[in-house]
């Protein structure tokens, strides 16, 4: 038995002890064996099936960070554990429906993940129970950007571990590689409809130390070059919808930097036969909602909040958004994929105890944050380009 499958079947134990149905639905081969560049996923248990000329319009939900292991969060998932381990699924119960009743759903890790045998730790170098990949898989993820400022806090092993715990459920994921040609290759989602998703994802760079020079594919660091190559590749490969998940942005800044604007422009504007080479980007790393704007024709999300968080520096720490767009196909082969619909979905993590994570949208109260929240995403004009308020 592998190291890998070792580590594999003791994860699943531990999905299983805190009450998750059986095993990942699909297995998942050898992270150190090469694979093509696009290998289709099957989110939500749909089959893999090429893409067809009859393909239908989907709808794509993102989340923003997710940090498992500060004091407040660790205590309620362990204290929520019917046994002995870590269990996050009543945390996320309130937004599951959101994130479920997508087509494809992405998130973003903010933490590593470690051994079962932990320890686990916050602020400031992270390290996660592995039990959380079997929550965010229960919770509807399809996938999960791995690129951030903590991806090295727990190292090169650190980075492994994160990475097998998220295949062992079935999620896949982007932004960090335990080999070159990992690390290069994003995370290819096939929606029910057939359209071909591709998440790539990068970060500005790391707090605890550098990307290892003998390891570079250890984590994704943001470049404009590269991040218009990768799309280009993901595109020749057969996405039809690039998504970009940058780990950028100020903490607790509502307004986007001018390196976060001088970013999307470059995105936006590039172009392969008249078509954009990259369809929608989701920030993440501020902590707080920013906003969200068309440039160039294409949506960008600065900054989706904080998904899941404890107490943190500002309130404002507490608040994120879901972010949901409607993508339809294009009338002739070759075209663009549009966004229909779209629409932020205010949340809140409510610290009780126990911490929950709240749909504002539906929930009743919390009328200064739900109105703190709409003005931050709103602030840059985009509800004249047809953003609105989902629930």
């Amino acid at each position: 038995m592998s190291a890998y499958t070792r580590y594999a079947a003791l994860a699943l134990v531990a999905a299983l002890a805190v009450g998750c149905a059986g095993p990942p639905r699909t297995p998942h081969p050898d992270p150190h064996v090469a694979r093509p560049p696009l290998a289709k996923a099957q989110p939500h248990g749909h089959a893999d099936a090429p893409m067809t000329h009859g393909a239908r319009p989907f709808t794509l939900v993102a989340s923003g960070d997710i940090l498992p292991s500060s004091p407040d969060v660790l205590g309620t998932a362990r204290e929520d554990a019917a046994d002995a381990g870590y269990d996050y699924r009543p945390m996320l119960a309130d937004v599951k429906p959101v994130i479920s009743g997508a087509d494809l759903a992405l998130c973003h890790l903010g933490a590593p993940l470690g051994p079962l045998s932990g320890p686990f730790t916050g602020y400031p170098r992270y390290q996660a129970p592995p039990q959380l990949a079997t929550a965010l898989k229960d919770t509807g993820y399809d996938s999960c950007s791995t690129a951030s400022n903590h991806v090295l806090d727990r190292g090169v092993p650190g980075v492994g571990h994160t990475l097998e715990a998220l295949d062992t459920v079935g999620l896949r994921h982007a932004g960090s590689g335990r080999n070159i040609a990992e690390g290069g290759r994003p995370a290819l989602l096939q929606a029910d409809g057939g359209a071909r998703v591709a998440q790539l994802a990068y970060t500005y760079g790391t707090d605890q130390k550098r990307r290892p020079a003998s390891a570079p594919w250890t984590v994704n660091l943001i470049n404009a070059q590269r991040i218009i190559a990768d799309a280009r590749a993901a595109r020749r490969a057969g996405a039809d919808v690039v998504v970009v998940s940058p780990h950028w942005g100020r903490e607790y800044r509502t307004a986007p930097t001018e390196a976060q604007l001088e970013l999307a422009r470059a995105l936006t504007a590039s172009v392969t036969n008249g078509r954009p080479d990259i369809d929608l980007i989701l920030g993440t790393h501020a902590h707080t909602p920013q906003p969200y704007e068309k440039v160039n024709g294409t949506w960008v999300a600065y900054g989706l909040g904080d998904q899941l968080a404890g107490a943190m520096k500002q309130p404002e720490g507490n608040w994120g958004t879901l972010a949901r767009f409607r993508f339809a196909p294009p009338d002739r082969p070759g075209g663009r994929w549009e966004v229909t619909k779209a629409e932020f979905i205010p949340q809140l993590s409510v610290l009780g105890p126990p911490l929950r994570v709240r749909n504002l949208a539906r929930a009743t109260g919390y009328t200064d944050v739900r109105k703190a929240i709409r003005e931050a995403v709103l602030s840059r004009g985009a509800r004249a380009q047809g953003l609105r308020m989902g629930r």
